[in-house]
């Protein structure tokens, strides 16, 4: 899931946080994006482990807003989370890393869920394999994926302009453009504005452009990013779709499921969103359950995920976060179809045959069309940190020369303030010890 909030919020359900007087192997650590399973999914898993094993299991579930916060609590803190979900380019780090173990496929007297995954996904995933090892899909198993465009208020923003990159460079909406705060969104969407014509062209694509990581590339899209900045009155984790239903922004790069968000709320209060994938192409993303080298109770998260790819817990999973599961059944598609909808999409290379015009959600299903000129970023490796440095610059002087001196001022004063009064604690404590001194010596006489 795509947000990035600066806090790790851990959370204990069910019957309460791990302990030493439950034996291990009856507990599952699961380690998720925040907001981002159905309600009572959770106890109803362990009803079905229950009925398939004939064990009870206790669930500890913490939430993370930051994959590389996760991955470094599992490859430096060797923590023994049983199942996470990071996103791809994570998952193919953690692969080179070898820090994955293969998902059980073993599930006794149940059915096994995993081939519900639409074969396009699974071919996704793979595409993170490694050398030499078994393909990726055999150690992470798709749980939600979407694209990257942009939102827009109509009411102030045409169709027609949403439709291009160009107009969160255009300098009629400065000041009314939020952008979210991913570097690697950001570094993606400046290459491919950045090389539009040769997308036109059909001289390059989508997927080249966001995983060129040389020199020149990075400073194409450093470039562009600073001639976007002025433009941008925000770089958001989470309070983008308030600020579009509030009419405060009128256009946001986002994702998909922040999108569906946004649109509903802001119908309730009669305020137009929509949504698009601009005409050079974007992001499509994916996360998926895995299972870390250092978890404890491979059986559990075997059987967990296992258990998320059924289509009913799939169906309520999407209902509940807005994203698009990467569950491909018949029912799946059945539920999601819409008559009352005016158009019609191709999801054929999702649903299969038969499945080439059908009324769904465009923004939850994207049409056969917007995903081929769509692809995943992959790991930056060891230019992760160039990108960063990019990002920083970009970000670092968004303040302005004044402003920055009035908050280091202002730092410095608080920092001397907090000085003093440690001082003064340290001088009172002082005192108090030279008083107990005192009376200590006169109760002795």
């Amino acid at each position: 899931m795509k947000k990035i909030l600066f806090l790790i919020l851990p959370l204990c359900l069910l019957a309460g946080c791990y302990n030493s007087g439950v034996p291990r192997e009856n507990v599952l650590k699961i380690y998720n994006w925040a907001d981002y399973i159905g309600d009572s999914v959770l106890e109803d898993f362990q009803a079905y482990y229950k009925e398939q094993t004939g064990e009870d299991i206790r669930i500890v579930y913490q939430t993370f807003d930051i994959n590389e916060i996760m991955l470094t609590k599992i490859e430096k803190g060797h923590e023994d989370f049983d199942v996470v979900c990071p996103s791809e380019y994570i998952i193919e780090r953690m692969l080179k890393k070898k820090l994955l173990l293969p998902i059980d496929t073993n599930f006794g007297s149940s059915s096994n869920y995993l081939g519900n995954v639409a074969p396009y996904i699974r071919e996704q995933i793979d595409k993170l394999s490694q050398p030499g090892e078994a393909v990726a899909s055999h150690y992470a198993v798709c749980y939600m994926w979407g694209t990257a465009g942009i939102l827009y208020n109509r009411a102030f923003v045409p169709d027609s302009d949403a439709t291009s990159w160009e107009c969160l460079w255009d300098k009629k909406y400065a000041g009314k453009i939020l952008m979210k705060d991913s570097y690697r969104d950001a570094y993606g969407t400046a290459v491919i504005y950045a090389h539009a014509q040769e997308l036109a062209e059909g001289k390059t694509t989508v997927e080249a452009l966001m995983n060129d990581y040389s020199p020149r590339a990075m400073e194409i899209a450093e470039q562009y990013l600073k001639a976007l900045k002025p433009n941008i009155s925000g770089w958001e984790a989470d309070f983008g779709k308030e600020m579009m239903t509030k009419n405060k922004a009128y256009l946001n790069m986002t994702w998909s499921g922040d999108a569906i968000w946004a649109i509903e709320e802001a119908s309730a209060v009669g305020v137009d969103l929509d949504y698009t994938v601009p005409k050079e192409g974007s992001n499509i993303w994916y996360d998926g359950w895995v299972i870390p080298k250092y978890a404890k109770n491979t059986k559990a998260a075997s059987y967990f995920i296992n258990f998320m790819c059924r289509s009913d817990i799939a169906l309520r999973n999407m209902d509940f976060c807005g994203y698009v599961s990467s569950i491909a059944t018949p029912e799946v598609q059945e539920a999601k179809t819409d008559t009352t909808l005016d158009y019609y999409s191709d999801l054929s290379y999702f649903f299969g045959p038969g499945a080439d015009s059908i009324q769904i959600d465009k923004i939850q299903y994207p049409d056969r069309k917007v995903v081929e000129r769509c692809a995943m970023i992959r790991d930056f490796g060891d230019k992760t940190r160039d990108v960063l440095d990019i990002w920083s610059r970009i970000k670092g002087d968004n303040l302005g020369a004044g402003i920055t001196i009035l908050i280091f001022v202002v730092v410095g004063l608080m920092s001397g303030w907090m000085i003093y009064k440690r001082w003064e604690r340290y001088k009172r404590r002082q005192l108090q010890r030279r008083r107990s001194r005192r009376k200590k010596t006169r109760g002795g006489r």
